[in-house]
């Protein structure tokens, strides 16, 4: 009561001296009280906020509190009433399921809930359910899981429950902090194979777990009588396969070593509440980060995990549980644990000194965007970091396209950061990824051609070194129809990659042919079924260049493209040291000599010169001629390019395109009615150079008021040659130095001379 007469008595008399005031004290008042009012509502609006937030710290409080109740609730166990009667069983899995899915369980739960459901306490109903909530918020302890399996070994669950735990199992294989101890049970694992129902789930956990010491003969002999028992089951052969990989020597068995789908996913449960957790835990990303020597900040909060875009942070297992609990020195930590945590590697050097004892992510997908460790993995091939890496690929792509989901591309962005990152470390590493090449296997027939397009076909660029025949169903087929559709600025970028993937294939070829070593890849052929690959992809390349040049109206646009991918088959023989020379189509040979634009003139003279220096290498090597075969260096390579070398001449230099032994038809050339067609493909006449041919002319004749190209002749043709090579005509003076001044024909057994051209 106080308080409010005291407030009467200041408002009283101001309210009086406001009518008795002048106006200018009327307004100085009425701006202090405006200033009151403000301060009074921000100090509310303050109080207020530290209402809210002290009501939101309750919440959460008191979800703490109730998970840790419905926790300790399913520890004890079942009550002696049945589920349908007991309302408090479903209150509690109704909290343990939102704590779960929104947050995740942290270690210690998850310890709790994993004994329970495997100790068999309650039905499979009530199992299935809390499997569900098995969804860690970080790391999940390698001893819960050990123990977990010792549950099974007393044999009071059920089947479907042990189906759940070998698919949880799988599904948070890279959470787990240790592999260890769960691989010194691995003969536990394996026995468990027996069992029809866990066989196929057991296989994919095995498949994940194995490393060479494993690989036994026993175990080889099991799992060969297992697949004449059952059939070739494809988690059986995968088994086989991985096994023939760590040891050839013990499987003489032939197994279909291109199979790229070998299990279900399990990760079906689990996978919506897992991208939530991870999204919530980190913070968010919109561009990849880039590839350097030096380490990025592993711990920055800008990398998330969200619903298309799944590069875990670099954390290894062990060095987050120690930083959780006290900080420790880098020495003490190596002389206790005696390996070097990710987190700590910071250089090269750092990376050589401690290449043996390297603690690896518990996510292998963390090293996509490290450098240093994809150093590690180039340098040490650790067939274990590659299986665990290539699985961790091919689930994301596999479960992230977004071509897979119809009508949802609000992620796209997101999507092509992970494509963006996953193609620059196959680029660092020079090698395409396996698991890559089975998500183009799946996705191209749902691919619309528009959507990541500069992703999917640098992926095509990076396919590894495969059969031709085999893989042309899988990927070319598809990616022709999409080719023959789509604008010729798609067929200039697939004809841009498939150069690129050209390179890739050889110089993954030489390497391998001269080593001289048996390789151990998935490819079983021979030295010329490699050469034959290669051969057949060059003319699948020539195939579709002849179909888009007839679908674009000739285009020179897409000419150049397609001289620039012969630009680089024609020094296959020099370049890669490799016997195999192809030379491009006639329809394209011809298409670039009667062009209209003098690049593409000055570009198939290069490409000719080249042709000629790789087959007079080639002739001269004796190597080649002992393993040359059909397809490489026969009688009719050499007659084709007879053939294009007189046309060329003929038609540039002598005026007599339709020689014997040329491959152009007078025929045509008179139904479209050229005028003097004998002599209008020549340097002066060719309609490419006719700009050239009037400047050269005005510039020798600057008095004359009508000038033709017949002055071109005699002395100033050598001087209309020289300006040619002047005005950058490097392809055509290359050409003319060595097929025309001292020109030669080929032929399968000799070189004979033709005359001198000039």
């Amino acid at each position: 009561m106080s308080t409010q007469k005291r407030v009467k008595d200041c408002q009283t008399p101001r309210r009086s001296t406001r009518h008795n005031t002048s106006y200018q004290t009327d307004l100085l008042d009425w701006k202090l009280k405006e200033v009151r009012s403000t301060s009074k509502s921000i100090s509310k609006h303050g109080r207020n906020s530290q209402v809210e937030d002290c009501e939101h710290a309750n919440v959460e409080k008191q979800d703490e509190d109730a998970l840790q109740v419905a926790v300790r609730y399913f520890e004890k166990g079942p009550l002696k009433t049945s589920w349908t009667k007991d309302k408090n069983m479903e209150k509690h899995l109704k909290i343990m399921e939102n704590a779960a899915w929104k947050d995740g369980l942290n270690p210690e739960e998850l310890d709790i809930l994993l004994n329970v459901v495997v100790s068999g306490k309650y039905g499979s109903l009530v199992s299935s359910r809390l499997w569900r909530c098995m969804i860690p918020a970080t790391l999940i302890s390698e001893d819960s899981v050990v123990k977990a399996v010792s549950w099974l070994c007393v044999g009071k669950c059920c089947g479907s429950t042990k189906v759940l735990f070998y698919r949880w199992l799988v599904a948070m294989f890279d959470f787990i902090d240790h592999k260890e101890k769960i691989n010194l049970l691995y003969g536990f694992f394996f026995a468990s194979l027996q069992d029809d129902e866990l066989c196929p789930y057991v296989c994919h956990f095995l498949y994940l777990l194995t490393k060479k010491e494993n690989v036994k003969p026993f175990r080889v002999r099991k799992l060969l009588d297992l697949q004449s028992k059952m059939g070739k089951q494809p988690y059986l052969q995968a088994l086989l396969v991985l096994y023939k990989f760590f040891v050839p020597t013990l499987i003489s068995v032939s197994l279909p070593v291109r199979r790229k789908v070998y299990f279900k996913n399990s990760e079906n449960l689990w996978k919506n509440a897992l991208v939530a957790v991870r999204q919530r835990n980190r913070g968010p990303s919109p561009e990849p980060l880039k590839l350097m020597l030096n380490p990025v900040n592993v711990h920055s909060r800008k990398r998330k995990w969200n619903a298309h875009s799944h590069i875990p942070v670099l954390n290894s297992s062990s060095h987050t549980k120690e930083s959780g609990r006290k900080k420790i020195s880098l020495s003490a930590y190596l002389n206790r644990n005696k390996s070097l945590p990710v987190e700590q590697l910071k250089s090269f050097p750092q990376l050589l000194q401690n290449i043996h004892c390297l603690e690896l992510p518990s996510q292998m997908g963390a090293v996509l965007n490290n450098s240093l460790l994809l150093h590690y993995v180039n340098c040490v091939r650790d067939e274990s970091v590659l299986l665990r890496l290539y699985h961790w690929l091919s689930q994301t792509l596999q479960e992230e396209c977004i071509w897979y989901k119809v009508n949802n591309y609000e992620c796209e962005k997101e999507f092509i950061n992970l494509l963006d990152t996953v193609i620059k470390a196959e680029c660092f590493l020079q090698e395409g990824f396996a698991s890559c090449e089975a998500f183009l296997y799946k996705s191209l027939p749902l691919w619309d051609g528009f959507c990541c397009r500069s992703q999917f076909l640098q992926l095509v660029s990076w396919i590894p070194f495969n059969s031709f025949c085999e893989v042309k169903p899988f990927i070319f087929d598809g990616l022709a129809q999409l080719f023959f559709t789509s604008t010729i600025y798609f067929k200039c970028s697939v004809l841009e990659n498939l150069k690129e993937l050209l390179q890739n294939w050889l110089l993954w070829l030489s390497m391998d042919i001269h080593q001289k070593l048996e390789t151990e890849s998935s490819l079983e052929t021979t030295f010329s079924g490699s050469i034959k690959s290669v051969f057949e992809l060059i003319n699948y390349v020539g195939w579709l260049s002849m179909n888009g040049m007839r679908l674009e109206n000739e285009s020179t646009f897409l000419l150049h493209f397609v001289l620039d991918f012969y630009n680089k088959v024609c020094d296959i023989y020099l370049n890669y040291n490799l016997p195999l020379v192809v030379l491009f189509p006639l329809g394209v040979f011809c298409r670039a000599l009667l062009s209209l634009d003098s690049t593409i003139l000055n570009q198939l003279c290069y490409i000719m010169h080249r042709y000629r220096n790789n087959l007079t290498a080639a002739k001269k090597n004796q190597w080649v001629l002992k393993t040359k075969s059909e397809f490489i260096f026969s009688n009719k390579t050499y007659q084709e390019y007879n053939c294009y070398l007189i046309t060329m001449v003929g038609c540039l230099w002598t005026s007599r395109p339709f020689q014997k032994g040329s491959c152009l038809d007078p025929e045509v050339f008179k139904k479209i009615e050229v005028a003097k067609y004998k002599s209008s493909l020549n340097l002066a006449h060719h309609p490419a150079l006719l700009n050239y041919a009037i400047s050269f002319l005005l510039k020798e004749w600057p008095e004359e008021r009508t000038v033709t190209t017949s002055y071109i002749k005699g002395k100033k043709w050598s001087g209309y040659l020289d300006y040619l090579f002047s005005e950058g005509f490097q392809g055509l003076k290359l050409f003319s130095q060595s097929s025309i001044r001292h020109s030669f024909v080929f032929c399968s057994d000799s070189l004979s001379h033709m005359t001198n051209m000039k």
